[in-house]
C-alpha cells in the first residue's frame, strides 16, 4: 500500500477521487484499510488548510434548539425565566457560567462554543 502525504491541492483532489472509488470497501480488507488511511490524511490536510471556526454561543443554542425541536420555554430550566431566555437569544444578555454549564450538560452543546465571544464584543 503506497500512500504519500497530502501537500497540495492536486494531492487533495486526487485523494478525494480515490476515496470516492473506495467508499464501498469492506472493513478489514486492503481496500478498506487504504480508505481509512486516506480519510485520515484528508482530514488532517483539511483541518490545517480549511479550519472551521466554532459558532458563537447564541448560534450554537439556536442550532441545538432546531435540532431537538425545542422552544424558548424549554430553555427556562437551563437559563432562567422566559424573559431571560429571550434576552440571551436576542444577544441582550451574556451567558453566565452556570448557564453555560447547564446548556453543555443538558443539551450537549460544546462548552467551547458557549464560551466563545461574539465578534463585536472582541472588537470592543
Amino acid at each position: 500500500m503506497e500512500i504519500k502525504p497530502i501537500r497540495t491541492k492536486a494531492d487533495h483532489r486526487a485523494a478525494l477521487r480515490e476515496i470516492e472509488g473506495l467508499m464501498d470497501a469492506e472493513a478489514g480488507t486492503p481496500q478498506g484499510e487504504r480508505l481509512d488511511v486516506l480519510v485520515t490524511l484528508v482530514e488532517a490536510y483539511e483541518r490545517k488548510h480549511f479550519p472551521m471556526d466554532l459558532p458563537d454561543a447564541v448560534e450554537a443554542i439556536k442550532f441545538r434548539m432546531a435540532q431537538s425541536g425545542l422552544s424558548p420555554k424549554d430553555l427556562v430550566p437551563l437559563i432562567g425565566q422566559l424573559n431571560r431566555v429571550y434576552e440571551v437569544l436576542n444577544r441582550k444578555r451574556p451567558l453566565t457560567l452556570k448557564m453555560i454549564w447547564r446548556l453543555h450538560r443538558e443539551l450537549g452543546i460544546p462548552a467551547e462554543s458557549l464560551i466563545k465571544q461574539e465578534e463585536q464584543r472582541k472588537a470592543a
